[in-house]
């Protein structure tokens, strides 16, 4: 029997994803041996594994602060979430921020099971405090929501960088833009450099405006 296909107009940043679910479990296994048990779900970002992307950031990345406020934005099922918590210990705080509902409800179960729920604040774009303030974002963002949808989403997280201190860590595959949004981003103010390449993506390194 054929696998349900999402319905028409139906993407992983769909707010209620109408394909039908379809839960089932893997794994992320950290560079320093560290193993994450993840479920996952149709209607969401690369449900049979942890994409390439993610895994990128993850391994070429910078050391997680032990102490401060951090974000994942677009953080789907929370690989990313889950990993930086876990890498930075009980004095972060990882705001998880993701349109997808479903996705949502992935991350905060997948936060639990690893044992950092109590780190990791799973909301809605809307439910986010107008006066939060980051000191490090972590994203793979949707580079498929488009490019003004795109350069509105990182310019809203970007202002919420903590002035001359926060930085913010994106990975974009090369052949989707990788270097004309670091372009993009440098013409708005912000510092932007590469950090690293690996498999195909850009780690992007953005600190925050003066």
């Amino acid at each position: 029997m054929p696998s349900p296909q999402p319905g028409a107009g139906d993407h992983y940043f769909s707010a209620d994803p109408a394909t039908p679910s379809a839960p089932q479990a893997i794994e992320l296994v950290l560079p320093e041996g560290r193993l994450i048990p993840l479920v996952t779900d149709r209607g969401t970002f690369s449900p049979d594994r942890v994409d390439d992307g993610t895994r990128a950031l993850l391994v070429e990345g910078p050391p997680v602060p032990t102490a401060g406020v951090l974000a994942d934005v677009g953080c789907g099922y929370g690989p990313i979430a889950v990993a930086i918590a876990l890498r930075g210990g009980p004095g972060v705080t990882v705001w998880a921020v993701d349109v997808n509902e479903r996705a949502r409800d992935l991350c905060r179960a997948n936060a639990a099971a690893n044992g950092v729920a109590a780190q990791v604040r799973v909301v809605g774009p809307d439910d986010v405090p107008a006066d939060l303030v980051v000191d490090q974002i972590w994203s793979n963002p949707p580079i498929r929501v488009g490019k003004a949808a795109l350069h509105e989403l990182l310019s809203t997280w970007l202002d919420r960088l903590a002035p001359g201190t926060g930085t913010a860590e994106l990975v974009v595959q090369k052949h989707l833009g990788a270097d004309s949004l670091a372009r993009w981003l440098t013409d708005q103010g912000w510092t932007t450099g590469r950090t690293a390449s690996r498999a195909g993506y850009r780690i992007l390194h953005v600190e925050a405006r003066p």
